[in-house]
């Protein structure tokens, strides 16, 4: 069935940390952390309107700046989202810049960062083009339990875990799908177009059955155009399903506190991306590195009960072998004794 939000990794060798999902059927994406994205189509980078940081290491937020360079003039807005401090470590990037002819750009942009803390309490400001990015609009909030940020078809939760700095870890969920009937398209003589998703926001969010929507199609007859009420169009749905929900992490410490914050966010996630750095056989390494290694990152995600998982940011001491961090990961998931034993009571070692 045809999703709503299709995920991928910035990095196709999965080496560098970073996800970019597209929202179909709205021309527009969401990134989670802002690390080597110059790999990047400027065409896709222009469709974001959300991004999620985790931290603010290099490999992480380095990339705010070729973002931002490729938004000046043409973007209109962007939101970030990230851990304490955030909001004025994005007021440093923009101060290192001169703004003495951005005022003038035809396309003004607003950037709004938002910060949380481990307590839930949180912070915003807005940083305008047209003020030459100073800082303004300030304001606190406070979590409502784990959410960041909530829309009609999907929302984004994030708990803290523990990199010997605070990391915010992700999920991602769909909060229904909606299924069309093809063959009642086609009876209606109508075919698919920007209405669709028209309809399937107002059948999400329970609109009147009077609301009026425009479908708006192309055919080889050329365009067309006509009004049905939400009543009238009800019936192309054929169902309405659990959306699908997915997982971003990266950049934790073997621990069973973070494990812990992971089971409240992610249990029983469809789709997670977890760090997997080294081998087990460099644990020690890993602990002092507070990665994970592909072991621990499979056993968690059979303590998750993950649907599918994704092993991404391999360290670069595997170059030509990271087959064998996506296998050794691959093999906990699936689960043995000694990885479900170990997943239980996660003590580093």
């Amino acid at each position: 069935m045809r999703t709503l939000l299709e995920p991928r990794l910035v990095d196709p060798s999965a080496a560098e940390p970073g996800l970019v999902v597209d929202v179909r059927d709205e021309r527009r994406a969401l990134l989670f952390d802002l690390g080597e994205i110059g790999r990047l189509p400027p065409r896709v980078l222009l469709r974001v309107s959300h991004v999620f940081v985790t931290h603010t290491h290099m490999d992480h937020f380095a990339g705010f700046d070729h973002l931002l360079a490729v938004g000046l003039g043409r973007m209109p807005r962007l939101v970030l989202w990230g851990g304490p401090n955030f909001v004025d470590q994005v007021e440093h990037k923009l101060r290192a810049y001169t703004w003495n002819v951005v005022q003038r750009y035809e396309v003004a942009l607003t950037i709004e960062a938002r910060e949380v803390s481990p307590d839930g309490r949180g912070r915003c400001a807005r940083f305008d083009s047209r003020t030459a990015f100073t800082r303004g609009d300030e304001a606190a909030f406070t979590l409502d339990d784990d959410v960041l940020h909530d829309e009609a078809t999907f929302r984004v939760r994030a708990r803290f875990v523990d990199h010997e700095m605070p990391v915010l870890a992700y999920a991602l969920e769909e909060k229904a799908r909606v299924r069309v009937a093809p063959d009642r398209l086609a009876a209606l003589g109508v075919t698919t177009g920007p209405w669709l998703r028209e309809l399937k926001h107002a059948v999400l969010t329970g609109a009147p059955d009077d609301l009026p929507i425009e479908l708006r199609w192309r055919d080889r007859d050329g365009e067309h155009s006509m009004v049905r009420p939400l009543a009238e169009l009800r019936p192309l749905v054929l169902d309405v399903v659990a959306g699908r929900r997915i997982g971003y992490v990266t950049d934790l410490r073997c621990t069973e506190a973070n494990v812990e914050q992971l089971v409240r966010l992610l249990t029983d996630v469809d789709l997670l991306h977890i760090e997997t750095v080294f081998l087990d056989e460099d644990r020690a390494h890993a602990l002092r590195k507070n990665h994970l290694t592909a072991a621990q990152a499979g056993a968690i995600a059979r303590r998750l009960r993950a649907r599918a998982l994704v092993p991404f940011h391999f360290s670069p001491r595997y170059e030509g072998r990271t087959g064998e961090l996506v296998a050794e990961a691959r093999d906990a998931w699936g689960g043995s004794a000694e990885c479900e034993a170990e997943v239980k009571q996660l003590k580093p070692r």
